[in-house]
């Protein structure tokens, strides 16, 4: 099969008045699978890609403002609600179709490094659009999320895959995301690990308040998480009919890493609610525990106090006040029953 000739962009006029170059982070046409040269200007690219059926377009956004949202929406024909979507960091992940255009919504998440079992903030959020159309991919980062120049890079070491179009770069962000979920994943898994060792750990002393920490966490970390299964397998299994077999095939297996992520976050939710319960107990057992101790010695010291205390009134007529042995008498019955008490209350382990 005879391969179309691969055009470079060097020396093109560019139509139209040239975009922001700031939240652009790069502009790249691919053909059969290989990044062209010479392409910077969205606009001059994308009319490049519309004459030629087998190359698309990849522009890479990061924080764009609504001036250069509103100019690509123009460009590519993007809807307005679409445009909107993109511009709000607080959006659930979610799939919508505008026409022939997907968008994707996917919130990213970053393990922060921090000292264990400290009240410190443990897991940054981000989001991601990706918008797939026929000819062209665009994907935009608000916050500060992970980059994509990684996807990118390995994306262009498989020719193979790029030869699918925008859906394959639709899948490599969203499988970049989930396996951003596993990492994270495995990070607060350790760190309930730790927690659990110190919980049950014998005298071991731990506030709640990390523990309360890493449960909202947690529940920060499923909000970005939970929403994004049905957006996957809507992708993987649903009508689109732009979506490839092949690139199906690799969704499934992408939806299906997120649900096993899904799932362990329940069960971290359990278990941090289950470690809650036990160090509130044990904080209970410990109260208890140091009440005995603190009635035990009182009750001890009671003792020599009254004893003291009755002969310590001012009364001219008591027994025993000029008895020759009374001083030593007193003092060996004060210690004796001291002694007494404190042997009972060790052997009834409350000392």
């Amino acid at each position: 099969m005879r391969r179309m000739p691969v055009p470079s962009f060097r020396g093109r006029k560019q139509s139209g008045a040239a975009l922001p170059a700031g939240p652009i982070v790069d502009c790249a046409v691919y053909a059969d699978g290989v990044r062209l040269p010479g392409c910077s200007d969205p606009a001059v690219a994308l009319a490049a890609v519309r004459e030629r059926p087998d190359s698309f377009l990849w522009l890479g956004l990061h924080d764009p403002d609504e001036s250069l949202m509103a100019e690509l929406a123009r460009t590519f024909g993007l809807h307005q609600l679409a445009v909107e979507d993109v511009l709000d960091p607080g959006q659930r992940p979610k799939v919508e179709r505008y026409d022939d255009k997907v968008l994707l919504i996917m919130r990213t998440v970053e393990y922060v490094e921090h000292v264990r079992l400290t009240v410190s903030e443990i897991v940054n959020t981000g989001q991601i659009t990706v918008i797939c159309a026929p000819q062209f991919v665009i994907t935009v980062r608000l916050g500060n999320p992970s980059e994509l120049r990684g996807v990118r890079a390995d994306l262009e070491q498989k020719p193979q895959l790029l030869r699918h179009g925008p859906t394959a770069v639709l899948h490599a962000v969203a499988d970049h995301i989930v396996d951003m979920y596993v990492e994270v994943s495995d990070d607060i898994s350790d760190e309930i690990d730790d927690i659990e060792e110190r919980v049950f750990s014998p005298g071991a002393g731990l506030a709640v308040e990390p523990i309360y920490q890493l449960k909202r966490e947690v529940v920060e970390f499923r909000r970005a998480v939970a929403p994004l299964t049905v957006p996957l397998q809507q992708l993987a299994s649903g009508p689109e009919p732009e979506l490839p077999k092949e690139i199906r095939r690799y969704l499934r297996d992408v939806s299906d890493h997120q649900t096993q992520v899904a799932d362990h976050i329940r069960d971290y939710d359990e278990s941090l609610s289950a470690l809650i319960n036990a160090a509130l107990a044990k904080v209970g057992v410990q109260q208890n525990t140091d009440m005995r101790k603190i009635s035990a010695w009182a009750a001890i010291a009671a003792v020599p106090t009254a004893i003291a205390g009755i002969y310590g009134m001012n009364f001219k007529f008591m027994p025993e006040l000029d008895w020759k042995y009374g001083y030593f008498v007193v003092l060996g019955l004060m210690v004796t029953a001291c002694v007494v008490l404190f042997f009972n209350f060790r052997r009834n382990n409350w000392l």
